[in-house]
């Protein structure tokens, strides 16, 4: 820490930063993150450096970070720069390198170097930006390059468990709307793909969801008493393979006919390649690949 002489007392550095003493006193005794000097009166003193440290960490609440959260970011990434109005452009251009990098060192198998690179994105953009726009779009790469057979099926391996660890802390993250309907998530039959679901799961958290995620497809019989226990509002079904989507399709059917009050969204690649007689029956189930599409579907719907 800088030995700067302090030159802000704790009410300039509260009115400055907009947030409460207390909470300011809190911080300094439970995570240690800066340690500010007294005068003669024993009053604490804040100097310029431990202004920008605590600038960085409203900055990275006010995204959707929880205070230990941010400390973790810093301490790892050692990451603190003024905070900056970036224009669109800058803005896709740094997600797009930072995407590129980051595919770069999964696919070399490099860990420590993927993280860094996660570290690196969290500083600049919000959770769930990073987690749809940045996770997702490497997610989809990694998913192309294995199916035309550019990658090894060791490396979508890697890359996919290190993408379901990040994917799955920052879900458990984020608040949860009470006054919004539960939600159940997984996969359709034999599906085992949930990286894509994941992503979604994400954003419906973001909003304020009550999500119960299940993954991986789960037996039929299950699944009933799954709704009954859970009894969402909505029921959100993901397919990737096209050899899967007769039996997901036929599952929608029978959960139609049994939970009539259950909405139903499905989601996936495989839904790319439904059939034109079946389009017009399954249509209104379709929530769509981007968020645009995710919004409409929802409003539709609520």
């Amino acid at each position: 820490m800088s030995s700067a002489v302090g030159k802000y007392n704790i009410k300039a550095v509260s009115q400055m930063l907009g947030i409460q003493a207390g909470t300011l006193r809190a911080w300094e005794r439970r995570y240690q993150i800066i340690a500010p000097v007294r005068n003669d009166a024993g009053h604490r003193l804040y100097t310029e450096e431990h202004v920008k440290i605590l600038k960085w960490l409203i900055q990275k609440i006010n995204k959707g970070f929880t205070i230990s959260q941010a400390i973790n970011l810093l301490e790892t990434s050692g990451l603190i720069t003024e905070p900056t109005f970036m224009s669109e452009i800058e803005n896709r251009t740094q997600n797009a390198d930072i995407t590129d990098k980051l595919l770069e060192s999964l696919l070399q198998f490099n860990e420590v170097q993927a993280q860094e690179y996660l570290n690196h994105a969290f500083s600049l953009f919000s959770i769930d930006k990073v987690a749809i726009d940045i996770l997702g779009t490497v997610l989809v790469e990694i998913g192309d390059l294995w199916e035309r057979g550019k990658i090894t099926s060791a490396h979508e391996h890697f890359a996919s468990a290190f993408l379901r660890s990040k994917i799955g802390n920052v879900l458990h993250t984020m608040p949860i709307n009470s006054f919004l309907p539960k939600v159940l998530a997984f996969c359709g039959p034999n599906e085992s793909h949930e990286l894509g679901l994941l992503i979604f799961t994400i954003y419906l958290r973001k909003i304020g969801f009550d999500v119960v995620y299940l993954g991986g497809s789960i037996a039929k019989a299950d699944i009933d008493i799954v709704l009954k226990e859970v009894n969402p509002k909505f029921l959100f079904l993901s397919c990737t393979l096209v050899e899967n989507l007769p039996e997901t399709l036929e599952l929608v059917n029978y959960l139609k006919n049994k939970f009539p009050a259950l909405e139903i969204g499905l989601g996936g690649p495989a839904f790319m390649f439904l059939k034109e007689s079946l389009l017009e029956t399954y249509r209104y189930h379709l929530v769509g690949k981007s968020r645009v599409d995710w919004d409409k579907w929802l409003e539709s719907k609520l």
